[in-house]
Parts: C-alpha cells; sequence; structure tokens
C-alpha cells in the first residue's frame, strides 16, 4: 500500500514537472528553443502539445526552413490527434505554400488521406468521399511515380466503392418503395422507374464494380414490378422489356443464385408476350 502511494507521488510530480516546464516553453521568447521542443514533443507522440507549440511558430519562423517543417508536423499532428477536416487544410496549406518543398509529395498524399478516414458511411452525404477521390486523383497525376501510389489507387478503389454502395441503397429504396403498404399506379410506376435510372447510371458510371450483379438485379426486378404495374396500353411493351431484361441478366451472370428467380419472371411475362 505504501509502495503505491510513493509511486502515486512520484507520478504526480513528474507530471506537473512536465507540465511546468512546458508552460515556461510556452512562455519563451528563444524561438529555437521552442522549435526544438516542439519536435522533441512531435517525436514522442504528444501532439497536443506540439499543435500548441508549432500553430505559432508557423507565424514566428517565416520564411526559414525551421517553418516549412513546422508546417508539415502541424499537419501531422492534427492528423494524428484525429482532426482530419484540419488536417487537410494543413496539409493544403503546406503545398500550396511550399510546391517544392521537402515534404510537398508526403501533404499532397495526405489531404486525400484524411479526408478518406473521415469519409461518412454510405447511407449519409459524401462530399468528403468526392473530396478524397479528387486529392487522391490529384497526388497520381503530380506524382505517378511515387512509391505511395499503389496506396492511393487501392484508397481510390475504395472511396468509389462507397459512392457505388450508396447509389445501391437508393436504387433498392425506390425499389422497396414501389410496393410499400400496397403503393401501386402512379406512385409505384414512379418509383420503380427512379430505381431503373439510377441502377442503370451506376452501372454506366462504375462498369467494373464488384456490385454490378445486384444493380442487374434490381433493374430486373424493377421492370418486372413495372410491368405487373402498369395500365393496360403499357403492359405488353413493358412485360417485353422485362422479358428482354431477364434474358439479358441470365446470359450475364448464369451462375447467379438469382437465376430462378429470373427464368420465373419470364414465364409470367410470357403469359402475356405471347398473346
Amino acid at each position: 500500500m505504501r509502495k503505491n502511494v510513493i509511486l502515486l507521488i512520484c507520478s504526480v510530480l513528474l507530471l506537473s514537472s512536465c507540465a511546468g516546464e512546458f508552460n515556461k516553453v510556452l512562455k519563451s521568447t528563444d524561438y529555437d528553443y521552442r522549435y526544438e521542443y516542439a519536435k522533441q514533443c512531435f517525436a514522442e507522440g504528444q501532439y497536443n502539445r506540439a499543435e500548441m507549440l508549432l500553430r505559432e511558430l508557423i507565424t514566428l519562423k517565416k520564411g526559414s526552413d525551421e517553418a516549412q517543417e513546422s508546417l508539415y508536423m502541424l499537419a501531422m499532428s492534427e492528423f494524428m490527434n484525429h482532426d482530419y477536416e484540419s488536417a487537410s487544410e494543413t496539409f493544403k496549406k503546406y503545398y500550396t505554400t511550399y510546391p517544392r518543398g521537402v515534404y510537398a509529395e508526403m501533404a499532397m498524399f495526405y489531404v486525400g488521406q484524411a479526408l478518406y478516414e473521415s469519409a461518412p458511411e454510405p447511407r449519409l452525404d459524401q462530399t468528403p468521399t468526392l473530396g478524397a477521390i479528387s486529392a487522391f486523383q490529384q497526388f497520381l497525376d503530380f506524382y505517378p511515380q511515387s512509391d505511395l501510389r499503389l496506396v492511393a489507387q487501392d484508397k481510390l478503389f475504395d472511396l468509389q466503392d462507397k459512392l457505388v454502395q450508396k447509389e445501391l441503397l437508393s436504387a433498392q429504396l425506390y425499389y422497396n418503395l414501389g410496393g410499400y403498404f400496397g403503393n401501386v399506379n402512379s406512385n409505384s410506376e414512379s418509383n420503380y422507374t427512379s430505381s431503373i435510372i439510377v441502377a442503370q447510371n451506376a452501372l454506366k458510371t462504375y462498369p467494373f464494380m464488384k456490385h454490378r450483379e445486384d444493380f442487374s438485379l434490381l433493374i430486373m426486378k424493377s421492370k418486372y414490378e413495372l410491368a405487373e404495374n402498369s395500365s393496360e396500353d403499357k403492359r405488353m411493351e413493358r412485360y417485353r422489356d422485362a422479358e428482354d431484361e431477364c434474358y439479358g441478366f441470365l446470359n450475364e451472370y448464369p451462375d447467379s443464385k438469382n437465376c430462378e428467380l429470373a427464368q420465373k419472371f419470364i414465364n409470367k411475362c410470357k403469359k402475356f408476350t405471347k398473346e
């Protein structure tokens, strides 16, 4: 028990000593000393302290190599503190201010990385995702031979998949609304048509995506339901369109678990198209 108390007292004294030293550095007019202390804090992973010192140093050291390094360390400190929005702006400020700087390549990469880390789940607004895609693409344009090229490309694929998932959720929502609580005729027609349009646009925009079959399935199902809920003057044409879509699905995905559903739709469509 006594040993634990002694250890606790020592820890408190050590923390107080460190806090006292840091406050002394903050008030010091010896900017070289503050700069070296900021570097030490950064190296030791004390990013909050590093941030506090570096924010002022980038102005105090303006025009010097230390200012350039301070700006990059500030951006990295923000990134390590998970303040990704601030980090992306600071990294952007770095390569804008020092386009030929020592850390320009890394700064441009980390603009995309910071936005990548803050990209939300597919259901939410994807503005940060689009920003990250743009940033990584810019990085690849500027540094096509970079050692980080493959990493940036992988991140781009991940981000694009997030956009695809959002489109898939949107198309699925329209399809679900088509038959929501007996929602038929004009409302269902509008929703099934919207599901088809969203899915078709996604297939055109992202032709090599891994969710291609999911979109194709939604188009097939929506066209069939659209025919089912059509007025007499449109029904025949829409059943033909749905039947063609089912055959197209079977041709493109012959091993799909949904082939049985496609054949079921074809059989139902034929009852109207053969007349």
